[in-house]
């Protein structure tokens, strides 16, 4: 028995640090569809609780209604009921036993299975963290792709198939953790969506008081003393002795005084001012805004005339032996850089091979800290990533292999093919493939050079969003499912294409899978000579 209880113990020791191996749920669709087979375990798990809890009711019951018909009968006429000798010796043993019983059913725990697996399931669980995750992506969608707040609630999205509405108390949820943030734009955005469902007759758990409290103070913090006022005033309405309310209201009375008094003079020059900071945003972070656009589909168009430079073909790979007689369809994406798109160059068997020997191993995708050299986390790519060997499946081998017949690059000192799964509105900022001037120790490690190319296979379709887009020039390549693009990172002189400067769109609906292998310089001296011109 000892020893039983010794190897338990080990058994659960060695399985527990399994249970924590899948963090970040958030961060992959791959992962979390998991988390459906969790909750539907135990979904099961609690029927069968209360099959177990009707059960035990249903024989409880049973037994009232035979007691209820009995002593209706017995306190008619006490004496002759109990002058027959059996219903003397039958109320002797209820009392002394069948109650005992009786008792002992309804004490019964019948949870105890449901418990279990909870306690079990509970590991598996996603975290404060990954809630926080989620939610963040939600308020991401809502900016990259132009949403209102209404339409997230409602769940009027393009290519759902599953349609889903955000209740008051998710609303009021999602202000909170904008609010945890200090993210009072959106704070405001979603106290007022809850506000306004529970207007319209929404039942719900959320209180209106509370929702009110975060409302006024988000206004507040965004400079709009009058509207602060109003809904402090209407929270006073719905419980006039709210202390924080209260103090707040004396407060913006004080302020809203002192304004008044202000001289004009001053207030023309804070309107300067506020001019000049109004043109200073307009100015901040244009690639932003030139990446959300691209996102929405809504970047440059290339001109008439460039947009006849693009050709479809069939591509043998320059007379490679293994595409002469079946050359793969290549078509230009776009001119400069140039970024080439082939179809059809991965199976959906293949797709899922791959899929199968990365899913065991996704872990949350890094970027290189170039102060510290070292890889880590950012909140400007949102995925999963494994890495994966051609040395592990002949598929893997024949996928590099293909890759190198149709780029003419040797791939044997390219980084092992990367699969990536994006998570709840996945993303990637942009970010360049090659190492700068100013980070000269980024792939030294490796020992083969500058990545000189990137090789991009789409594994999965995608319904709404997740285009791979270049902001400097204006391209947007959208995802399908078993093609690839390529383009070159380093001109042929070895210097860096800043053009090539690339973002992953938040995957607004679907689920996005791709693969990518980093060519380096190191192996290609004659398979792509240098030139003498640095932009060439």
């Amino acid at each position: 028995m000892a020893f039983n209880k010794i190897w338990c113990t080990i058994a659960l020791g060695l399985l527990l640090p399994f249970s924590y191996a899948h963090t970040d749920f958030f961060t992959s669709i791959g992962h979390m569809t998991d988390l459906i087979n969790t909750e539907k375990d135990l979904v099961v798990s609690l029927k069968d609780y209360i099959k177990a809890e009707e059960s035990k009711l249903e024989q409880i019951k049973k037994w009232a209604e035979k007691l209820d018909q009995l002593t209706d009968t017995a306190t008619k006429d006490p004496e002759g009921f109990l002058g027959h000798p059996v219903n003397a010796f039958k109320l002797m043993k209820r009392l002394n036993t069948e109650w005992g019983e009786l008792e002992s059913l309804v004490l019964k725990d019948m949870s105890d299975g449901f418990i279990s697996n909870m306690t079990i399931q509970r590991q598996f669980f996603p975290n404060d963290e990954d809630q926080t995750g989620a939610a963040k992506a939600l308020l991401r969608l809502q900016d990259t792709y132009n949403l209102d707040t209404d339409t997230l609630s409602r769940g009027n999205l393009p290519g759902v198939k599953h349609k889903s509405f955000l209740t008051a108390e998710d609303c009021f949820e999602l202000g909170k953790i904008a609010y945890t943030e200090a993210d009072y734009y959106h704070t405001e955005l979603w106290m007022e969506q809850a506000l306004k469902q529970l207007d319209e007759g929404e039942v719900s758990s959320a209180d209106k008081v509370y929702i009110l409290d975060y409302l006024s103070y988000a206004v507040y913090q965004q400079g709009d003393l009058g509207k602060a006022m109003m809904l402090t005033k209407r929270l006073l309405e719905l419980d006039p002795e709210h202390q924080r309310a209260n103090g707040n209201m004396k407060y913006f009375e004080y302020i809203m005084a002192k304004e008044k008094e202000a001289n004009k003079s001053s207030t023309d020059s804070e309107d300067q001012m506020e001019k000049e900071t109004e043109v200073k945003k307009k100015d901040y972070l244009p690639e932003r805004r030139k990446y959300e656009m691209l996102c929405r589909g809504e970047g440059l168009k290339m001109t008439p005339r460039r947009q006849k430079r693009l050709f479809c073909r069939y591509y043998d790979g320059n007379r490679n032996p293994r595409y002469i007689l079946g050359p793969v369809k290549q078509e230009d994406e776009w001119d400069k850089p140039r970024i080439v798109r082939f179809l059809d160059i991965i199976s959906d068997e293949e797709i899922e091979t791959v899929k199968e020997l990365a899913k065991p191993r996704l872990s949350r995708a890094t970027v290189h800290d170039p102060e510290t050299g070292k890889l880590t986390t950012a909140h400007y790519r949102v995925s999963k990533s494994a890495w994966l060997s051609g040395y592990e499946s002949p598929v893997v081998s024949r996928i590099n292999t293909r890759i190198q017949d149709l780029t003419g690059l040797d791939v044997s000192t390219a980084e092992e093919l990367q699969v990536a799964n994006y998570g709840v509105g996945g993303q990637y900022e942009p970010h360049f493939d090659f190492g700068r001037k100013d980070e000269p120790d980024a792939f030294k490690e490796l020992g083969t050079g500058n990545r000189i190319a990137t090789w991009l296979f789409y594994m999965s379709d995608v319904s709404a969003g997740g285009a791979t887009v270049f902001p400097e020039v204006g391209a947007s390549v959208w995802p399908k499912k078993g093609t690839a693009v390529f383009w070159y990172n380093l001109f042929p002189s070895g210097e860096g294409d800043y053009s090539t400067r690339h973002a992953a769109c938040p995957v607004l609906v679907g689920n996005k899978w791709v693969s990518n292998k980093w060519l380096h310089e190191r192996g290609q001296e004659f398979r792509r000579p240098c030139t003498l011109s640095e932009l060439e």
